[in-house]
C-alpha cells in the first residue's frame, strides 16, 4: 500500500501538468476547427491521455540515457529531455489522426496516403510548436525541483510550511 501511495504521488505531477496543457492544446483546435465540421477530443480522453503521458514520464525518468547530463547545467538536460519527449509526442499526435484516416479508409497504407494528402499541416505543426514549449517548460520545471528539491520548491511557491515531523 505504502508503495502504491508512493507512485500516485509520482504520477501526480506530470499527469496534472499535461491534463491542463492537453486542455490548453484542446481549446487552441477548437479554434482551429471553428466552421470545419470536424468535431474535437472530449475532456474525458484527455485525461485518459494525461494519464498515460504521465505515465510514460516516469518510465522514461527510469531510463539511464534519459538522465544523460545529471552533472552539467540544466539547460542540457531540459533540451534533451524535451527533444525526446516531444518527438514522441509528434509521434503520438501523428499516430492519433492516423487512426482516423486508417478506420475510413480500411487499410493502415491507405489511411497514411490519404493523412497525407489531407492533413492541414499548418494546424498539425501548430498544435506541435505549443506542445514543444509545455513540454520544455515541463522539463525546465522538473529538472529545477529535481536540483532543488521538492521541499524548497513549495515552499518558494506556496509559502513557509510546517517542518516535517521527525
Amino acid at each position: 500500500m505504502t508503495k502504491l501511495k508512493e507512485e500516485f504521488f509520482k504520477l501526480l505531477p506530470p499527469t496534472i501538468f499535461f491534463f491542463v496543457a492537453l486542455h490548453i492544446v484542446l481549446f487552441i483546435r477548437i479554434l482551429m476547427l471553428e466552421g470545419t465540421g470536424l468535431s474535437p477530443y472530449s475532456s474525458a480522453s484527455i485525461a485518459v491521455t494525461a494519464l498515460i503521458l504521465g505515465k510514460a514520464v516516469l518510465l522514461a525518468d527510469m531510463v539511464p540515457m534519459i538522465n544523460r547530463f545529471p552533472n552539467r547545467p540544466l539547460i542540457y538536460n531540459v533540451a534533451w529531455k524535451t527533444l525526446i519527449y516531444w518527438l514522441m509526442a509528434t509521434l503520438i499526435h501523428y499516430v492519433e489522426r492516423l487512426i482516423d484516416f486508417w478506420r475510413q479508409a480500411g487499410s493502415f497504407v491507405a489511411g497514411n496516403r490519404k493523412l497525407l494528402a489531407e492533413i492541414v499541416w499548418p494546424h498539425f505543426w501548430a498544435i506541435q510548436i505549443v506542445l514543444f514549449v509545455l513540454i520544455a517548460m515541463y522539463c525546465m520545471m522538473h529538472e529545477l525541483v529535481r536540483v532543488v528539491g521538492k521541499e524548497k520548491v513549495m515552499r518558494i511557491f506556496f509559502g513557509p510550511m510546517a517542518a516535517p515531523e521527525v
